[in-house]
C-alpha cells in the first residue's frame, strides 16, 4: 500500500514539474517575443530597461550573462554594458587620485552622463550598479559599500571589512569623522578605531587634517562636497596630510 503510495506520489510530483516547465518555456518564449518588439525601447529608455530585467529576473534569464546568444544579439545589452564599464572605469581612474579609488554612486552618475554627451543613449543608476556587478566578477577591485540611501563605488583591490563601512557611513553627513565621534558613535574603543582611520590612511581612502581646531579630522573625500565639485592635483592632496 506504502509502494502505491509513493509511486503515485512520485507521478503527481513528475507531472507537476513538467507543467512547470512547459509554462516557463512560454513565459521565456513570450519574454523573447516581447523582447523582439520592443528592443529599441529597452535600449534607449533606462526605466523600461530596469522593468525589463526585473521580468527577466523572475524565470532566472540574466541578458547579461553572456556576451553571445539570443539576448545579446538581439537587444545589444552585452555590448551597451560593457561599454558602460570601460566608461566606469576611465572616470574612477581619472579621480584615483584624490578619492583614492572611493566615489559616490551619484557622483559617478553625473560624470558618466557628461563623457557621454547629451545625444548618447541615456544611463541610469540601475545601469551602473549593473555593471558594476559585471566588473566586479572579474576580481579587478570594484563593489559597492551601502551608505546612506544610496552606495559608494570601490574600484581599487583594498581590503574593507565591516569596520571601515560603518566608519564610513558614521562619515558619510559631514565628509570627515574624528576618533572622539567613533567612539562616542560606535561605541568602540580608542584602538579599534584608531586602526580603522589608520587603514583608511594607508589606501589613500581618507586625508588627515591635523590643524582641524579640538582634534584631527579624518576627511573622506568621495564624500566631501566642496572636493567633489572641483578637480584636486595631487600636489593639493599632499597638503591635507601635513
Amino acid at each position: 500500500m506504502k509502494a502505491k503510495y509513493k509511486e503515485r506520489g512520485t507521478v503527481l510530483a513528475e507531472d507537476q514539474i513538467a507543467q512547470m516547465s512547459k509554462q516557463l518555456e512560454t513565459f521565456k518564449s513570450n519574454l523573447e517575443e516581447f523582447a523582439s518588439k520592443h528592443k529599441q525601447e529597452i535600449r534607449k529608455n533606462p526605466l523600461f530597461r530596469v522593468q525589463f530585467q526585473e521580468m527577466c529576473a523572475t524565470i532566472g534569464v540574466d541578458p547579461l550573462a553572456s556576451g553571445k546568444g539570443f539576448w545579446s544579439e538581439m537587444l545589444g545589452v552585452g555590448d551597451f554594458y560593457y561599454e558602460l564599464g570601460v566608461q566606469i572605469i576611465e572616470v574612477c581612474l581619472a579621480l584615483k587620485h584624490r578619492n583614492g579609488g572611493l566615489i559616490t554612486l551619484d557622483e559617478l552618475h553625473q560624470r558618466v552622463l557628461k563623457g557621454r554627451g547629451k545625444y548618447a543613449q541615456d544611463v541610469s543608476q540601475d545601469d551602473l550598479m549593473r555593471a558594476i556587478k559585471k566588473l566586479k566578477v572579474m576580481g579587478n577591485g570594484f563593489g559597492m559599500i551601502p551608505v546612506g540611501g544610496s552606495y559608494l563605488v570601490q574600484s581599487v583591490p583594498a581590503e574593507l571589512n565591516m569596520d571601515h563601512t560603518v566608519v564610513l557611513q558614521l562619515a558619510e553627513k559631514k565628509g570627515y569623522v574624528t576618533v572622539s565621534e567613533i567612539k562616542d558613535g560606535l561605541k568602540w574603543k580608542k584602538e579599534r578605531a584608531c586602526h580603522v582611520l589608520d587603514h583608511l590612511l594607508k589606501e589613500g581612502l581618507a586625508w588627515l587634517d591635523s590643524q582641524a581646531a579640538g582634534e584631527a579630522q579624518y576627511w573622506l573625500p568621495a564624500l566631501f562636497s566642496e572636493l567633489t565639485s572641483r578637480d584636486v592635483t595631487p600636489e593639493e592632496a599632499s597638503q591635507m596630510t601635513p
